[in-house]
């Protein structure tokens, strides 16, 4: 049997700190919280989590701190089988997340991007190989805009094809759409590209508006209304969301977007790997966290069967 070509993940590795309190402090107020926890996180990792608790072989491209949170860090994706040999690292903080959490469920949120910043073209080209070889590649927008689009230009050189989860959303070249096969973003994400929301029951004109940008295919991730898929090449399809007691969203996209890469390089059709993301993306909600919340091939298989 053929060696499997592995999926290869571009993007951001963070710790989330989160403290929970009554409320939210003000400027110069000092509050007891009420609990304290942390979760390993950034859309990168998550992305490569979710493709490897599914057994699929995942290498990630990346940068960590030289601290104890990066060692944590690197240690959690090796535990779940991502391959971290192109993970650097560099001196000072790893990314990290602060966040505020009230008893009301309100937040606030300070990101420090640390090592991601460090996720240069430059750094890309020591790891060009390893993308020249991927069956294909996963991207988000945590990391500089200026090397997702130097990888967006060795994927397209390469032939490798390219998933691109546009968040957080920022104002994209024309030219980075030509060079990705899928464009991913949510809901709130697809209204920033478009200019404007997408109306109800609207999701397939709202494709065809993006893949106008050039992208070959689009997958809206539409939340508890489930996903819209689309091809430049005429395929499309409204995949419902599976019906579950949703706990805690947080990941779900990421859950998708890692289930969608993993479902396709297990030689699954494009729209079977949409409707197998569908379902990882159901149980992840079903818990809490991040990439605690992943699914495994069993779970997706059995809920699929079961629907």
């Amino acid at each position: 049997m053929p060696e499997k070509k592995p999926i290869v993940v571009v993007g951001s590795i963070n710790m989330d700190l989160v403290v929970t309190a009554a409320h939210i402090p003000v400027a110069g107020e000092t509050i007891l919280g009420t609990d304290f926890q942390t979760h390993p996180g950034g859309k990168g990792a998550n992305q490569a989590v979710a493709a490897a608790r599914l057994g699929y072989p995942v290498q990630m491209i990346g940068q960590l701190g030289a601290d104890d949170i990066g060692k944590q860090l690197r240690e959690g994706l090796n535990r779940v089988g991502v391959d971290t040999s192109s993970v650097g690292s560099i001196s000072g903080s790893s990314g990290v997340a602060l966040i505020s959490v009230s008893a009301s469920g309100e937040n606030s949120i300070v990101v420090i991007p640390g090592a991601n910043t460090q996720v240069t073209p430059a750094f890309l080209d020591q790891h060009a190989e390893k993308i020249r070889k991927a069956g294909l590649v996963l991207a988000q927008l945590e990391i500089p805009l200026e090397t997702v689009l130097h990888l967006g230009a060795l994927c397209a050189k390469a032939s490798v094809p390219l998933i691109l989860d546009p968040a957080p959303a920022q104002k994209l070249p024309d030219s980075l759409y030509s060079q990705v096969t899928w464009f991913t973003p949510n809901e709130t994400e697809a209204a920033f590209y478009l200019g404007h929301k997408i109306s109800d029951g609207k999701a397939d004109s709202a494709a065809s508006e993006l893949l106008a940008k050039g992208a070959k295919g689009v997958i809206l991730k539409l939340g508890s209304k489930g996903s819209y898929f689309a091809q430049a090449s005429g395929n499309e399809a409204e995949i419902k969301a599976f019906p579950v007691h949703a706990i805690d969203s947080t990941g779900a996209g990421d859950a998708f977007n890692g289930a969608f890469a993993a479902a396709i390089m297990m030689g699954q059709s494009r729209l079977e790997a949409a409707m197998f993301a569908s379902a990882a993306s159901a149980i992840s909600v079903t818990r809490t966290g991040a990439q605690s919340s992943m699914a495994t091939l069993e779970e997706v298989n059995q809920l699929l069967n079961g629907n």
